[in-house]
């Protein structure tokens, strides 16, 4: 399967997922006037990735300064899918990365990892700059 790479703007991530060596990145600012429109087609492409893989260890790493409401459902999206890749006997590690001040994104973080229990979740404080 093709790797699947956007270059960030001032409102969208870069997403880099690496399909032949399973390694997924999301990094930057996520608020971009239309989430749906923008994460759509990166779950879908992920939702194809995920189909292919069985018994598979899965790499994300996620390190967002920033994100909005509408990318918050987006990003819970994303990470149900990978949540569902599991069944198929798949292994999900999630590496949260988080300006150590920013509370917020911690606590989604946290959210994140209550609600999927079966991923292996990792949090990342990081200094600001």
């Amino acid at each position: 399967m093709e790797n699947l790479y956007i270059a960030p703007t001032p409102s969208s991530p870069e997403v880099d997922f690496k399909f032949a060596t399973h390694a997924l990145s999301l990094r930057g600012e996520s608020y971009p006037e239309n989430a749906a429109a923008f994460y759509g087609p990166v779950i879908t492409q992920l939702k194809d990735y995920l189909a292919q893989q069985r018994n598979g260890h899965i790499r994300i790493d996620i390190a967002l300064a920033y994100f909005n409401s509408s990318s918050t459902k987006m990003l819970f999206n994303l990470i149900q899918s990978l949540n569902d890749a599991i069944d198929a006997g798949n292994q999900v590690s999630l590496n949260w990365y988080y300006d150590e001040e920013d509370d917020t994104i911690l606590e989604f973080g946290q959210e994140l990892s209550d609600d999927f229990p079966d991923i292996h979740f990792t949090s990342h404080p990081v200094k600001p700059a």
